[in-house]
């Protein structure tokens, strides 16, 4: 029997919407993957920058600073836990810079040993500074330790566990109830490298 035509037109308008929308929906998918692709290829080139841009700040510090800082690579030894009961500093040479306070904003560089004399962490690293640690978020002992210094100088801090790693320790060379010691180099101020709108969008919209 023969479609009617009314029939037949009401088909074809259905099959047009479909193709339509199965096009638009491919059409959609590939501007996605377009749009990932070109979103991935700005972070990447993003974070490279930014990466290089880090490194040569990096570099230009340590050229700056190395030969003055690393004086002090013979420094860490052996000592007496019990020695050390309460918070010491020890000021080796004295900055001329701003003074730190409990609220400065400051970079330093650090060598930091156990009571074996064993370095467990330090900036100095294949004959060159790492980039320098930003000041604030640290153990009680350094952060009360720099308060008072100059930028520019350099203390030797004794750090009693209580202030360093306490009963939890860290890792394998501070273990739990271990005093520390550090030099700490606080540096003139520097400024941070600008993290690019692009990744800084990133960071936050995954964090």
């Amino acid at each position: 029997m023969a479609t009617p035509v009314s029939q037949r037109i009401g088909i074809w308008i259905i099959a047009v919407v479909l193709t339509i929308g199965t096009l638009g929906s491919f059409l959609a998918m590939a501007l996605s993957v377009q749009n990932s692709a070109s979103d991935t290829a700005s972070l990447q080139k993003a974070s490279t920058s930014y990466q290089l841009a880090i490194a040569a700040q990096t570099k230009e510090l340590s050229d700056k600073y190395y030969t003055e800082f690393s004086q002090y690579a013979s420094v860490p030894a052996a000592y007496s836990a019990d020695t050390i009961t309460a918070l010491t500093k020890t000021d080796l040479k004295v900055g001329d810079g701003e003074e730190i306070t409990s609220s400065t904003a400051y970079k330093a560089y650090y060598i930091g040993w156990n009571p074996k004399g064993v370095i467990f962490d330090q900036s100095i690293s294949a004959g060159a500074l790492k980039a320098p640690i930003a000041g604030g978020n640290l153990i009680s002992g350094w952060n009360e330790g720099v308060v008072g210094m100059k930028a520019g100088g350099v203390r030797e801090l004794d750090i009693p566990s209580d202030k360093a790693y306490g009963a939890t320790g860290s890792g394998a060379d501070i273990p739990a109830n271990t005093p520390i010691k550090f030099i700490v180099m606080v540096i003139p101020k520097v400024a941070d490298v600008p993290i690019p709108d692009v990744l800084l969008k990133y960071y936050q919209a995954n964090s």
